[in-house]
């Protein structure tokens, strides 16, 4: 008989149930969240599993990696279908998840996730620090014009170079806020320069990438939007269309369709947002500045824009974006404005 295995993954201890083609169970347990761990336990079974299912999470590539490379038959599933799936639940518990995702194995009511690459992940974990950087970067910048604007003092336009020299000459003779300018322009300027590391590693990462080079061949699309891109397909040949590339990063609509009622509304915004994002970003750069090679695009956006509005039009190029790229990735060319407008 035909046996099923379900994993809720906590950070220490992970709880496991093993059901059989009937949904009974065989079998449920704890083993620490390691890879040698799990592996153990289902070592100790004594029979082999069709399918193993864990969700995905923080520690799950990196269990679901080791396992397969232990050849168990390991699925990760979406997220959102698992939490979908459980909503009937009335007790949740690490048990009760472990024992619904069994079950969704044995039916094959599970929607499989990517586990990206060693090298996707680690390009994402330098956007990911580089990003952190800057936002806490910015929120020291706006808290420091926040509280000498309660005083009257307006710092106005600034660089990153002039900054600290016009905080200084505003707090000159307070003592209170030159107290608090120091404190607060040390953080800054310990922020700015790790930043500028991460700007400068960025630059030489996608350098190297010859993906993310190859996608640098599109107007308005720059490092961070090419490793960010990149880093997130992984493997483009997981995608047979190119087309699907833009639902799986919530750029098209939503539908809700049941008898009489048709509802088509906003993006659906599922997958990953910092895609979206970036891709969001380069579309309103090519509609708003005036970039080479991209006027065929551009037109099409505009003339969504004069029918349904300037966001519907960033959010339409953005996912067109999407698909392009895509393309560019399979095919190994350059951007091609013809072939883009097309």
């Amino acid at each position: 008989m035909e046996h099923y295995a379900g994993i809720d993954v906590s950070l220490e201890c992970s709880s496991v149930c093993v059901v059989d083609a009937t949904g009974k169970i065989i079998r449920e347990g704890k083993a620490a969240s390691e890879p040698e761990a799990l592996i153990a336990w289902f070592g100790s079974v004594g029979f082999d599993l069709v399918r193993i299912g864990l969700e995905a999470g923080p520690l799950s590539q990196w269990l679901y990696a080791a396992m397969k490379q232990a050849g168990l038959a390991v699925e990760l599933l979406e997220t959102r279908h698992v939490r979908d799936a459980f909503k009937a639940m009335p007790v949740k518990s690490d048990r009760n998840d472990a024992r619904g995702i069994a079950q969704l194995m044995r039916l094959g009511w599970f929607r499989p996730v990517h586990c990206k690459s060693i090298g996707a992940q680690e390009t994402r974990a330098v956007l990911t620090a580089r990003k952190l950087v800057q936002s806490k970067l910015q929120d020291v910048e706006n808290s420091l014009r926040g509280i000498l604007r309660g005083f009257g003092l307006k710092v106005g336009k600034t660089t990153d170079r002039s900054f600290a020299a016009r905080i200084r000459e505003l707090v000159a003779n307070h003592a209170s806020l030159e107290m608090i300018a120091e404190a607060l322009l040390s953080v800054h300027s310990v922020l700015l320069r790790e930043f500028k590391a991460f700007e400068k590693q960025v630059r030489s990462m996608a350098r190297l990438d010859a993906k993310a080079k190859l996608l640098m061949s599109t107007p308005a699309v720059g490092p961070i939007v090419a490793l960010t891109y990149a880093s997130a397909i992984d493997d483009p040949g997981r995608f047979k269309s190119s087309k699907r590339v833009g639902p799986y990063f919530g750029l098209t609509p939503r539908k809700y369709q049941s008898g009489q009622t048709d509802v088509t509304g906003q993006i659906s915004k599922i997958g990953d947002a910092t895609v979206r994002t970036v891709l969001y970003e380069a579309a309103h750069i090519m509609l708003i500045k005036p970039i080479k090679g991209c006027s065929e695009l551009k037109s099409w956006a505009m003339r969504i824009a004069r029918r349904a509005g300037m966001k519907k039009a960033k959010v339409a190029l953005a996912r067109k974006l999407a698909v392009i790229l895509h393309r560019m990735l399979v095919n190994g060319t350059p951007f091609n404005a013809a072939a883009a407008a097309a």
